[in-house]
């Protein structure tokens, strides 16, 4: 091996080498900080969408995106430490006490000085761009991330230019754009200072970087696939990593998609998931945690560590013991679907904003198959209306753009833009039917050097106003369109007060089927008759529901199921129940308990919706259930099966059975 060859072989394992020393060395000491997962109780709820904290002596100072206020808070005291801001992402502080706040939607870096004074460090307001020279000319593109090292030096992740920014001097100028392996930065979001290093979440390449003093760049843990993987830092897989910080032990903190990840061990550095992978809003042990697009991380003097758990509007506590102070509690979801209907008129997503158009899948209906070992089904979270291939989908509603990767899967049947509280899926966005750019300069496409669109973004702070297009629909035909905050989704016939929508048609109950504990079918016996029920029941009933206009063909889920027992006479032996309700989203781990084997609803093929109407689903709670016959007298009785649409039409299906011992 010749000399140069020699020496850039070990120039690239430098980084490699570095990477486990420091990380064993000063990562090790994680103790038991994070063992707990609390909400913050904030009274009043009033943070719109926290994503940046910064920790000053004893108080947190909390960025809010939507609200464009920065928040401080003392104690348990929420106040106003200064607003105005278009769309304030991280925020740190220097040595001077001086907030410096990355104003993502205005693309400026902006300060507030002890005295709670405002001024402009760099950019120019309104303007976005990539010069680099003195800071009051110098431009950036939607900034998210900031960080201060000890000599007071600046740095800004330009999130939108692809590139780390550095203002020192009065003067701004790219660190770099690059790593040393020549891969670029794909929208770096969050940074912190390590040591005399600079850490950049690069959540576009799922990897944590880190610069060293010099400014050469290398990837710290990643492998660069889009996953969530533990194990050794370079191995260990990130989703979208977006926001990076250095507890006082040395451990490194990664908000990474809806989890909190940890780069720590002992000799050798390791990458672990302390919270749940999937999203939600769950406290308690922190290996059961769930979160909810988590955007920043800071820990406390007394070592309790503050996320900002963004699409769940709330602070969230990582501690040593458990205090139970806390009380998590959706709103009722009526409430929560009548408040979101009062925010705006309601439209169609398409032109004109008035006529009634077909409505092809409800909320929670299974996609899929579902068969015995089968673990491709979930639930279906919007309302599809269709419309024509090529045609413009319009946004619903003014709203402004909060996640840094708002548009996502580019190029597929699922490409879709994420808005706070509506999503619009199925969509060639900011392009017509032949993938032609519509040349509105708030969809950001990447080219390749033939010119040929390989990728949309859409920054952080865009605002899209009700009526404006989003793009044209693909071959799936469709706009699926999702009601609610991601987390929180909403039946959008109730969320949405869609013109023209009726329907006078009940639900169709096409069958009922009776199951002992273990799945064996009770039948009804030879000649006909009554069945003889035992033990406990299972009831399962197929049903769909139509809305007026909607072709014969189609087949919808129906909005609620449940089940009653009368006796020969007539009398209620309890209260009907409404056991199956999907007026909120639940979570996909539900979808066992709503549906039984044979139910299946996708693009093509038959739909059939088997509702296991003894089981309980409704939002986040779910749970098995049976008819026990063992609490009803010898006699006959009626089970009355029940099935609703949202608009109160109900359906019921009766069947006679005996209880004799």
């Amino acid at each position: 091996m010749s000399s140069r060859i020699y020496a850039k072989n070990l120039r690239l394992l430098i980084p490699v080498i570095l990477a486990v020393l420091f990380a064993a060395c000063a990562i090790g000491k994680s103790g038991n900080q994070l063992a707990f997962v609390e909400t913050f109780n904030l009274a009043g709820g009033e943070i719109g969408e926290p994503f940046g904290i910064a920790v000053r002596n004893r108080d947190s100072f909390i960025s809010d995106g939507e609200k464009g206020i920065i928040w401080k808070l003392s104690g348990t005291e929420l106040s106003i430490f200064a607003e105005g801001f278009d769309t304030p992402s991280q925020i740190a502080f220097d040595a001077d006490g001086n907030l410096l706040v990355a104003d993502t939607g205005s693309h400026t870096i902006e300060k507030i000085d002890t005295k709670g004074e405002r001024s402009i460090v760099a950019g120019v307001r309104g303007t976005a761009g990539s010069n680099d020279g003195a800071a009051a000319n110098a431009s950036f593109n939607g900034p998210v991330g900031i960080a201060v090292d000890g000599e007071g030096r600046i740095f800004v992740a330009d999130t939108y230019n692809d590139k780390i920014r550095v203002i020192e001097n009065g003067n701004v100028r790219t660190l770099a754009e690059r790593t040393e392996d020549g891969k670029r930065f794909r929208t770096p979001l969050g940074l912190a200072i390590w040591h005399d290093k600079l850490l950049v979440a690069d959540s576009g390449n799922s990897r944590i970087v880190a610069f060293e003093a010099d400014g050469r760049a290398w990837t710290l843990a990643g492998s660069g696939s889009d996953d969530i993987k533990d194990g050794l830092l370079f191995s260990a897989a990130f989703s979208n990593p977006t926001a990076v910080s250095v507890m006082e032990n040395g451990t490194i903190l990664v908000a990474d998609g809806d989890s909190i990840r940890a780069i720590t061990g002992g000799a050798i550095a390791m990458v672990r998931t302390l919270s749940q992978k999937r999203r939600g809003h769950a406290d308690g042990t922190a290996l059961f945690a769930r979160f909810n697009r988590p955007s920043g991380i800071a820990e406390m003097p007394d070592g309790r560590i503050f996320v900002a758990d963004s699409d769940n509007a709330a602070i969230r506590v990582f501690s040593p013991v458990e205090t139970k102070n806390a009380v998590v509690k959706k709103p009722d979801a009526a409430e929560a679907a009548e408040q979101f209907r009062s925010l705006a008129q309601g439209r169609w997503p398409y032109d004109p904003p008035n006529a009634k158009r077909d409505i092809a899948g409800t909320l929670a209906e299974i996609r899929g198959d579902m068969e015995p070992g089968s673990d491709q089904v979930w639930f279906h979270n919007g309302l599809d209306i269709a419309g024509a291939y090529g045609e413009t989908a319009r946004f619903i509603r003014d709203e402004k753009v909060l996640r840094p990767n708002a548009a996502e899967l580019f190029g597929t049947l699922r490409e879709l833009i994420r808005m706070p509280q509506l999503g619009y899926i199925h969509i060639r966005l900011g392009r017509d039917a032949n993938g032609v750019a519509f040349g509105d300069e708030r969809f950001l496409f990447e080219r390749d050097a033939g010119s040929r669109i390989t990728n949309v973004r859409v920054r952080r702070g865009t605002i899209f106003k009700a009526g404006e297009p989003i793009g044209t629909l693909n071959a799936m035909n469709h706009v699926h369109l999702i009601a609610g905050r991601s987390g929180n989704e909403l039946n959008a016939l109730a969320a949405l007060d869609l013109p023209g929508v009726s329907d006078s048609r009940p639900p169709v109950i096409e069958s009922v089927e009776l199951f002992g504990e273990n799945w064996e079918p009770f039948e009804t016996p030879a000649g006909g008759g009554r069945i003889t029920l035992n033990g406990k029941v299972r009831v399962v009933a197929a049903a769909f529901d139509q809305k007026d206009g909607n072709p014969e063909r189609r087949k919808l889920g129906i909005y609620r199921a449940g089940y009653e027992v009368l006796t020969s006479g007539g009398q209620p032996v309890f209260d009907a129940v409404w056991t199956l309700n999907f007026l909120r989203f639940p979570p996909n781990d539900a979808v066992r308990f709503a549906y039984a084997n044979g139910s299946r609803s996708g693009a093509t093929g038959e739909t059939r919706f088997r509702y296991i109407v003894t089981n309980f689903v409704n939002g986040d709670e779910f749970r098995e259930g049976f008819l026990d016959i063992s609490t009803l007298a010898n006699g006959i009785y009626t089970l009355r099966v029940n099935a609703a649409d949202f608009f109160g039409n109900i359906t019921t299906k009766d069947i006679q059975f005996e209880v004799k011992r």
